[in-house]
């Protein structure tokens, strides 16, 4: 795989990552790595997200995700490789 390929990864972060505006701050470092897809809460207390794009881009958004916001303290970021799709416009905040 190329660093041009385009990747597709579905992350759930645990930890205290809901309430610490996690996915504001996704959502903005998601936009500046070029990204697309979306991030959410989800009803376990954890957030999901899915990012689309270069290779080096996705691991740079990766390390970003093990850290986060400020107030927030993360426990665990698990990684599932996906097919990209190229179907996400732009990257979004999802309330589903």
């Amino acid at each position: 795989m190329t660093a041009s390929s385009e990747i597709r990864v579905r992350v759930v972060i645990s930890g205290l990552v809901q309430g610490v505006f996690y996915r504001h701050y996704t959502r903005k470092n998601a936009v500046t790595y070029g990204l697309t897809g979306w991030v959410k809460n989800r009803p376990d207390g954890r957030v999901e997200a899915v990012f689309e794009g270069k290779e080096s881009q996705v691991a740079m958004m990766l390390d970003w995700c093990r850290i986060g916001p400020p107030s927030a303290k993360i426990t665990d970021l698990a990684v599932f490789r996906e097919h990209a799709t190229g179907e996400f416009p732009d990257f979004q905040i999802r309330y589903d």
